[in-house]
């Protein structure tokens, strides 16, 4: 049997290019099918823009069911002496602070050495390291060492102090410092045994001390600069002597940005649903969004708004619009600053409650966060319409598949027929010519 490519050589018809417009035809019963995939994607994609913003509000409602971003405190100071660290314990308050002294290491040194010089020869040697809270240390020093081996058996103790080599311009000194401030850290006594060459030089010494400060009328002592608990669930950091304001407030900022946060993502959801859902024929032209009529969406958005507007708890507050949030002619939610402001500034307990709820009643966030658990799970009414949408999506690649299985089979078929005809007319064309010339001949 003739291949294409020699369709109508016998018959001398135009077999395939009428194949060609026959296979073009049949082609066309694909198009059905590939705009309803083109579709079902869209869809698709329009549902994973639905969960994003509603996963959006999800996040920003559990940031509020946080007691702790309620509890959370500012710390600003005013003055040089003190940098200040607030935990969510620091009751708010101010406070006067009055550095009269930092708390300082205590240190010593040597009289000069040769650096090269060998301090011990051919017999180990130990020196002895007293601090004022009474522990005592005795640091081995090997045969035949210099200053920077005396210098780095200490440091390589555990005997509280540090060490190291200054030059006075002459000589080299050992020199010998606290490794902690305050009194009780301070060196007491160092003892050099078989090391001779190396004298304490009484004139170097210095007394570690303790801080001394004044908070509120109170003196308070501290071996460190680093001072806890002088202001509740504070730490102060010492920097220099004078006199500082520390100011504990709770943290207003943070948690007024939070809400705020939780007000532009369902207002970004709600923008995303009316995207979606929307519809125009402007100009005689329709263009209509690729969730439009769809329920999923629809049921998705009321439940969010009915939740939003509902009352909530036992509380002084118990609705957002008690607060300066209120909903719109759009459904899209509006913060009144001043009114939220004074409620924050006033019954911050109230604000806490409406949003995270009690022991026996949640609280708005709370809602908002079980309801969109509920949309957005395994078995969730959102993740049931994705999941339908890409069934829909499989069926319509089988249909397709199908499809052009049936259309190569219709196009053989028709290839079969016209090398049939092909050959058909080529007989007749030679039966033809054969007795034209027998006719010929007669005559």
């Amino acid at each position: 049997m003739a291949s294409i490519s020699s369709l109508g050589v016998g018959s001398g018809l135009d077999l395939n290019g009428l194949l060609d417009q026959l296979k073009n035809a049949e082609q066309q019963k694909l198009v059905p099918i590939q705009q309803q995939q083109a579709d079902q994607q869209a869809k698709i994609s329009a549902y994973g823009k639905l969960q994003s913003a509603l996963s959006k509000v999800q996040s920003s409602a559990s940031d509020l069911t946080d007691p702790e971003l309620f509890n959370s405190v500012t710390s600003n100071v005013e003055g040089e002496s003190v940098s200040a660290a607030a935990t969510p314990d620091a009751p708010p308050g101010r406070y006067t602070v009055n550095v009269e002294s930092m708390a300082t290491a205590s240190s010593v040194a040597t009289l000069g050495v040769d650096e090269e010089a060998i301090l011990n020869a051919g017999a180990e040697a130990s020196l002895d390291v007293a601090l004022k809270d009474g522990s005592s240390t005795n640091i081995k020093v090997a045969a035949d060492s210099t200053l920077s081996d005396v210098r780095d058996a200490i440091n390589e103790s555990d005997a509280g102090v540090s060490a190291s080599i200054v030059f006075d311009g002459n000589q080299h000194r050992l020199a010998l410092a606290s490794e902690e401030t305050g009194q009780q850290a301070a060196i007491d006594t160092v003892a050099f045994n078989g090391l001779d060459s190396l004298t304490l030089d009484a004139a170097t010494k210095v007394a570690g001390q303790d801080a001394q400060l004044n908070v509120n009328g109170i003196d308070i002592t501290s071996a460190s600069n680093q001072v806890e608990e002088a202001i509740q669930g504070t730490t102060l950091s010492l920097t220099g002597t004078g006199e500082s304001t520390v100011t504990v407030a709770r943290d207003e900022g943070s948690i007024r940005g939070a809400i705020t946060g939780f007000v532009d993502s369902y207002n970004s959801m709600k923008s995303t649903t009316s995207e979606l859902t929307s519809f125009s024929s402007e100009g005689g032209e329709t263009q209509a969004g690729e969730l439009l009529g769809d329920s999923t969406t629809r049921m998705a958005e009321s439940r969010l708004r009915s939740t939003m507007t509902e009352s909530v708890g036992e509380g002084s507050l118990q609705t957002l619009n008690e607060i300066g949030i209120s909903m719109n002619v759009d459904g899209e939610l509006e913060i009144d600053d001043e009114k939220l402001d004074e409620a924050l500034s006033t019954q911050p307990g109230a604000v806490q409650t409406l949003f995270t709820g009690t022991e026996d009643s949640q609280g708005i966030a709370g809602k908002v966060e079980e309801e969109l658990d509920t949309m957005l799970g395994e078995d969730g009414m959102v993740e049931g319409a994705v999941t339908g949408a890409e069934n829909q999506m499989d069926r319509l690649e089988e249909r397709y598949s199908s499809m052009e299985d049936s259309i190569a089979t219709t196009v053989d078929r028709y290839r079969t027929q016209f090398q049939e005809l092909d050959s058909m007319v080529a007989e007749m064309n030679r039966t033809s010519s054969y007795l034209t010339q027998q006719l010929s001949a007669l005559g």
